[in-house]
């Protein structure tokens, strides 16, 4: 049984988030946790938080054992994106982009 939890228009590029991303995908919850907290940046306490989310909703709501929960699907997604303006060189203006981004994270149960 797959179950996801889903972080929308979270205030970071999607190239940070897909960085830990790639560190998770395929392996253990167990271990991918203890690579999340070892790591001490934004996009880690941010994909950390969606994976306790997932794992939370494995083992309350769908009664699966945490201890055989691995990251199966882990997906980092380009949301909306703020286009703004700041000042630039010789008096002209030039854009500047806050980007979003969707984080998607399904965990399963191995046989």
């Amino acid at each position: 049984m797959d179950v996801k939890a889903v972080l929308r228009n979270e205030r970071i590029s999607p190239i940070k988030l897909r960085l830990m991303v790639d560190l998770i995908r395929g392996k253990n919850a167990n271990e991918a946790l203890n690579i999340l907290t070892n790591y001490n940046s934004k996009p880690a306490r941010i994909v950390k938080k969606v994976l306790d989310s997932a794992i939370a909703n494995a083992v309350n709501n769908n009664n699966l054992d945490k201890d055989k929960l691995y990251v199966k699907e882990a997906i980092v997604d380009m949301g909306s994106t703020l286009k703004r303006r700041v000042p630039g060189s010789r008096g002209g203006v030039d854009k500047f982009y806050h980007r979003r981004s969707h984080v998607t994270i399904v965990v399963a149960e191995r046989a």
